[in-house]
């Protein structure tokens, strides 16, 4: 790879190097934020944290943001309009704002780069999500059903020819990666044909997602984006010249009001629903795999009685979130908790340690497929940034889990699985199995 050029340092050190630097002075002085950032431990588990910080207070302040891992005060500020999801909204010395805006010329538009709407606050936001929200709807969703099944099996019967000896194989490269990229790719045109080079664009892309990347892991994530901003351009011109019922062919010209997307706009929007749509769900089936192996007797449960599918989901989904923390930035002093809050200061709503609060769920720390609120969890955060894709990643984890289970019942672990390094999204990036004992 080419050395990083200097729009490329210039955004990795407004984005990532200063936040490194932040940190490390911050750890220096026992910053128990700090410690959630650089500590592996925390890391691999990080629930005993979120429970030191419920029980240090509602809203817990460090040299670097405030944190909240209880699940009423992380709703208030996700649904409060006195909070930006844009950083922009940050005041900041001039040097370091003119900076940042020389690093964005020419730069590849990412999943958390303006317009997309991760970073967008309303009207803007309302409008992109105004455009695409039919797509995603629950019973446009549900109206997907038997495509997500037959991917399934088609899948599941790949993955027995991956490992005709019944294994130990990898299921989070040949199943619970495979499965979302399809029906994200479908969903937007994508020849089936290219689904590898669609995997590897969003492996490439979806560590934008997460905080205080190294120089090199920039490089590498900004040369994927270029290359998927290249190739879904040349994508817009030709569904413009040949539209299909996908869902960019349907962007891609004015809607019936006249309302278009910028070409800008298109390739976020389109980034955005691949990184998101394809992190959620292989996290979700790798997590809900070793959850499940882990839990026999829930599955068990599971098999006697089919119908609890979707709510394991739900629980699989609260005990053990995709997405464990997002950012907030205050446009307006304010107060929360009983704490005031100036602009400008960011709040840290954990979603994994607001998923294991013992005030809305009983026995938090329990693995339990029958939990009558599990659905109450705060995974796909809430308000106007609720996910747009969660009734999808809902239906692609309940088919595609039962139907794993249904295809291979003897499915065991083959292996040690390996946690992802990531910090705000959490899932496997290794999990071997046997499908066969």
């Amino acid at each position: 790879m080419p050395r990083a050029g200097p729009g490329t340092f210039l955004r990795w050190a407004t984005r990532h190097g200063l936040l490194r630097l932040s940190v490390a002075a911050a750890a220096r002085r026992n910053d128990p934020q700090a410690r959630h950032f650089l500590d592996p431990m925390i890391r691999e588990d990080p629930y005993p944290f979120y429970r030191q910080v419920r029980q240090t207070g509602a809203l817990v302040g460090g040299h670097l943001t405030w944190s909240t891992a209880r699940h009423d005060v992380a709703t208030e500020v996700l649904r409060s309009d006195a909070f930006s999801v844009d950083p922009d909204t940050l005041p900041m010395p001039a040097p370091i704002a003119m900076l940042r805006d020389l690093g964005r010329r020419r730069m590849p538009v990412g999943p958390i780069d303006p317009p997309s709407m991760l970073v967008t606050d309303p009207p803007e936001h309302t409008r992109y999500r105004r455009l695409v929200v039919k797509v995603f709807t629950a019973r446009a969703v549900e109206s997907l059903r038997p495509r997500v099944e037959r991917h399934c099996a088609d899948l599941l019967d790949e993955l027995g020819r991956a490992a005709p000896d019944g294994g130990p194989v990898d299921l989070v490269a040949h199943y619970a990666s495979l499965l979302p990229v399809t029906m994200i790719a479908e969903i937007l045109g994508v020849p089936a044909l290219l689904r590898q080079r669609f995997l590897d664009w969003g492996a490439a892309v979806s560590p934008a997602l997460d905080l205080g990347l190294s120089l090199g892991q920039f490089r590498r994530v900004e040369a994927g984006t270029r290359q998927l901003n290249d190739w879904l351009r040349g994508h817009f011109a030709n569904l413009r010249a040949d539209p299909g019922d996908d869902l960019l062919s349907q962007l891609v010209l004015p809607n019936s009001e006249g309302e278009r997307l910028t070409e800008d706009e298109l390739v976020a929007l389109a980034g955005l629903l691949m990184a998101a749509g394809f992190e959620t769900t292989v996290n979700l089936l790798g997590t809900g795999t070793a959850l499940l192996l882990a839990h026999p007797e829930q599955l068990a449960l599971l098999r006697a009685e089919p119908r609890r599918w979707p709510n394991a989901v739900e629980e699989i989904l609260r005990y053990d979130s995709p997405v464990q923390t997002t950012g907030r930035y205050c446009r307006a002093d304010t107060e929360v908790a009983g704490v005031r809050l100036r602009r400008g200061e960011i709040v840290i709503p954990m979603l994994g340690g607001a998923n294991r609060d013992p005030a809305i769920f009983a026995d938090p720390d329990r693995f339990d497929v029958t939990r009558l609120n599990a659905r109450d969890h705060l995974s796909f955060s809430s308000g106007a940034h609720y996910c747009l894709g969660a009734s999808l990643a809902r239906l692609e984890g309940e088919i595609g889990l039962r139907s794993l289970f249904e295809w291979y019942p003897d499915l065991a672990l083959g292996g040690v699985p390996r946690r992802r390094p990531t910090r705000v999204l959490r899932g496997y990036d290794h999990l071997p199995v046997r499908l066969r004992s």
